[in-house]
């Protein structure tokens, strides 16, 4: 069969070769006329049945790949959908002019009044100040500074456990400071475990190293004094703790009880409790890049993973495949803002951690009700009952954002009606004071 095809193709390419030529002719000249031969050309072998069917089947699939491949209907979708977010990304491009971008990227940032929160905040224990998401660290730090004019064994002791990253390196340099405490505390007449060498090499690796253990030593009493050496010239730096008596010894268990215990200091999330009026426009959602748990460059790369993810939705796809890419999606939500629609028609909103249990959203809800006290539940989208239990958020799929509804307990209305009473305003008066209407 190949050498059919090859006999085939030489009789083609010598065909138009033209005339034959002699090889000592001159190129230049010109061509002799063709001289037909009178004797019979030799005759072709018959080609076979078999040589014809393989030759047409040939021809058939050439000719098969020259047609255009028909679109299926997952094509259809797939071109659709891409038609759809070019569409979408080039018509942001062209409405929005952004003055600022998100981490010096060319991300544009929506304006604050068309979204449905300004932010992500966050509120200092200490000071109750409240602040945006990236200024959590030098806001803590600041408090935790100015906290050493109240009390500075408790602000040095923020500092070891705030300041520092590594646990492991907190822990060591606590047990070694507790140490230190608990020898002069069962030898107190020894002056030696009063004084601690700051050249010394465990001193220097495991607790100078650490931010804020000299500023805790200081403040338990200890002081930097230039001492010399026994039998050596010169002088050396020590840590020295004056004679204590029993008061003082007292206090120092206290202190070094208080080290051991201490936590880092953390920055706790700011609801935002907002009300609304009540509004068809309760399920649009505009989030601002900070409930995103994304970098700049995956911001950059977020409009090609929702093509991609557009093509996968295209595809059959097992439960499995399904669960991994819910779980993946999850993942990308630090944040979630959640909405409940309560039975007047107004509209509750706050601002969650997405790993906060559900029971964070019930109490929150009771805390602006002005009949917390009353039993009630809250629906997921779809239908799906809130327990008011430890249950995650983002395990509900209430990340990164949703519209919940709020329905008072069945059996306790029944009853508070047969008593006679109604429910009037349901959002404290504090809550309804900057109510708004959603755009």
């Amino acid at each position: 069969m190949r050498k059919f095809f090859e006999d085939i193709k030489k009789d083609i390419k010598f065909k138009s070769a033209g005339p034959g030529k002699k090889l000592n002719e001159d190129s230049s000249s010109s061509n002799p006329p063709v001289v037909q031969s009178s004797a019979p050309a030799k005759p072709r072998h018959a080609v076979t049945e078999g040589a014809q069917r393989a030759g047409a089947a040939a021809l058939a699939r050439i000719e098969q790949q020259q047609r255009p491949r028909l679109q299926t209907s997952q094509d259809a979708i797939r071109n659709q959908v891409k038609k759809e977010l070019e569409a979408e990304a080039a018509a942001i491009v062209e409405g929005e002019k952004p003055s600022t971008d998100i981490e010096g990227t060319n991300i544009p940032v929506k304006d604050t009044e068309c979204l449905s929160a300004s932010g992500v905040y966050f509120k200092c224990p200490l000071t109750g100040a409240v602040f945006k998401k990236n200024e959590r660290e030098t806001r803590i730090k600041e408090a935790i500074l100015m906290q050493f004019a109240n009390d500075p064994v408790e602000a040095s002791i923020l500092m070891i456990h705030t300041f520092n990253k590594d646990r492991e390196k907190v822990k060591a340099a606590v047990e070694i400071i507790s140490r230190y405490l608990d020898n002069i505390c069962k030898n107190p007449e020894e002056e030696k475990f009063r004084k601690i060498r700051v050249s010394n090499k465990i001193f220097q690796e495991k607790v100078s190293s650490v931010e804020g253990s000299q500023e805790f030593l200081q403040a338990a009493g200890f002081e930097f004094k230039s001492l010399p050496l026994e039998g050596k010239e010169g002088t050396e730096e020590f840590l020295v703790l004056a004679e204590q008596n029993s008061s003082d010894l007292e206090k120092l268990t206290e202190t070094k009880d208080q080290l051991q215990k201490g936590e880092p200091l953390r920055a706790q999330l700011e609801r935002q409790p907002q009300a609304f009026r009540p509004s068809p426009n309760a399920m649009r959602f505009e989030l601002p890049a900070d409930f995103y748990n994304l970098t700049a460059e995956e911001l950059k790369r977020e409009q090609q993973f929702r093509m991609e993810a557009a093509e996968r939705n295209a595809m059959l796809r097992t439960k499995a495949m399904r669960e991994r890419d819910e779980q993946r999606e999850r993942r990308k939500y630090n944040y979630t803002l959640l909405r409940v629609r309560l039975p007047d028609g107004n509209i509750l909103q706050g601002t969650f951690l997405a790993r906060e249990p559900v029971a964070a959203l019930y109490e929150f809800v009771r805390e602006s009700l002005v009949d917390g006290w009353q039993p009630f539940e809250l629906m997921a989208p779809g239908g799906q009952k809130l327990n008011d239990d430890e249950t995650l958020l983002n395990e509900c799929n209430l990340v990164p954002a949703a519209l919940l509804t709020f329905s008072w307990d069945a059996a306790v209305q029944a009853d508070i009606a047969a008593a006679g009473g109604h429910c009037t305003a349901l959002l404290k008066p504090k809550v309804l004071e900057n109510i708004r209407t959603l755009v």
